[in-house]
């Protein structure tokens, strides 16, 4: 993670990654179902739940898709 990088980011970083793995979990899912459903690769997925790097919006709206939710809720403060 880099340094330069406010406190509050990164705060906001594991909120979303906990929120996204409290809802995977919530639906019995894996990180790697979570990921073939998203099309994206399990350690993207690894990584936003981790709050180890900035999410693209892309990957945000698709495991938003997968895990039948919206961006907004997973994103929210």
């Amino acid at each position: 993670m880099p340094a330069d990088l406010p406190p509050w980011i990164l705060e906001h970083r594991r909120t979303l990654g906990d929120r996204i793995r409290d809802r995977r979990m919530h639906q019995n899912m894996t990180q790697e179902q979570l990921a073939h459903r998203a099309e994206i690769s399990r350690d993207t997925v690894q990584r936003i739940e981790g709050g180890q790097n900035d999410a693209r919006i892309s990957h945000l709206w698709r495991i938003a898709a997968a895990l039948d939710t919206t961006v907004a809720e997973l994103v929210q403060p």
